[in-house]
């Protein structure tokens, strides 16, 4: 199948894709709202799967490089009071000892695109208007004049802008988790040793984590809310607004941290929640990681999701000069991998024993035959 593709969305699902198009012989575009590849965000797993996509690609020991470690964790109460520690396991990786990648996303990002040479992309742009018909799809961007392409991916995330404009309004797919999350980027001014350390009430806290060889620190501030809150996701000053009124109160380090916070250059901000659809394609355009099925970040699989959903989706692609029968079988593959690694953020990580939840993600994590994709 020879045939041009528009990704909406440059981070880890739309450049792997890209990656993978290529390789089968088709022409990718990506676009990218943002004016350069994002910066900031959290560190990412790559694990199962993930891992075997990333060995075919190349990229498997230049990852290992830029991994991210950790000696242990330790949970404080909010005044600071250490509840445990372990240096065997951490929350945000889980086994210290497995031979999953922990990176910051935008360092996977950066080496994915570094595959991708002569590729064209579109930064600074979106989409406002997608038009099918039997032989393509007339795309309208905010900018660019408009294009004509065979097949549309949105890689757009939990916040899809091509969902929007082709499946329909968010509400609808959007299932709250009932917490909001933060991550922002700091000098190790701690002095933290490759270290993270955990703090809750039970409601709401977060964590402060070591990256880059103890250079940096990556923040997460996190609160509970049953229901959604209106506000604008685009708005960071006001999202700001929400941690510091949600944090206050805290003792031990978190003040300082709400101060640096208000200063953070590379800011993230959004809700967990997951995204659940009947049907990941509509004619000629089709949704891929986040925009398709976002796990949250509470279940850890979100970006090997990504890597392995590019990597099926591709080579089905490939393999068939009908889309139709593509996008069925990438679907088909792809959905059981889906709902139980989905189903792992639903973990209720008080009453779920570190052990039992590294268990689970273990058999999540393979739950799908990457050998078996093109039988």
């Amino acid at each position: 199948m020879n045939a041009t593709v528009l990704i909406s969305g440059a981070s880890v699902a739309g450049t792997a894709l890209a990656y993978w198009l290529r390789e089968q012989g088709l022409t990718p575009v990506v676009l990218e709202r943002a004016p350069q590849l994002r910066r900031g965000g959290q560190a990412v797993d790559v694990r199962g799967a993930a891992l075997h996509v990333l060995r075919r690609m190349g990229l498997e020991t230049r990852a290992r490089a830029l991994a991210n470690h950790s000696n242990g964790m330790s949970m404080v109460d909010p005044e600071g009071n250490e509840i445990f520690r372990s240096e065997e396991f951490a929350l945000s990786s889980g086994a210290l000892d497995s031979d999953d990648i922990e990176i910051l996303r935008e360092d996977l990002v950066d080496l994915v695109h570094a595959e991708n040479d002569g590729i064209e992309y579109l930064f600074g742009d979106s989409i406002t208007a997608i038009h099918q018909d039997e032989d393509g799809v007339h795309v309208e961007f905010e900018h660019a004049a408009p294009r004509r392409f065979d097949l549309v991916v949105g890689a757009d995330g939990l916040h899809s802008n091509t969902r929007g404009l082709v499946f329909g309004p968010e509400a609808q797919f959007s299932h709250h988790l009932g917490t909001y999350l933060s991550v922002f980027t700091e000098e190790n001014y701690l002095g933290l040793d490759h270290w993270q350390t955990w703090f809750n009430d039970g409601t709401d806290g977060g964590a402060v984590m070591t990256v880059r060889d103890n250079a940096e620190l990556r923040i997460y501030l996190g609160f509970a809310s049953p229901e959604p809150i209106e506000y604008d996701y685009r708005d960071v000053e006001a999202q700001k607004r929400l941690v510091a009124e949600h944090l206050t109160g805290f003792g031990w380090e978190v003040p300082g941290f709400i101060e640096r916070m208000w200063k953070a250059e590379h800011f993230y901000f959004d809700a967990m929640a997951q995204i659940k659809m009947d049907t990941w394609s509509e004619g000629r355009v089709a949704l891929l990681g986040d925009a398709a099925h976002c796990a949250a970040p509470l279940s850890g699989q979100g970006t090997s999701l990504a890597l392995v959903g590019a990597y099926v989706l591709a080579l089905e692609l490939g393999r068939t000069g009908d889309h139709r029968v593509a996008f069925e079988r990438y679907e088909r593959r792809m959905r059981p991998f889906v709902e139980v690694n989905q189903a792992l953020a639903l973990m209720d990580p008080q009453a779920t024993p570190p052990e039992e939840r590294t268990a689970r993600t273990d058999a999540a994590k393979g739950a799908i035959d990457l050998d078996a994709v093109l039988d």
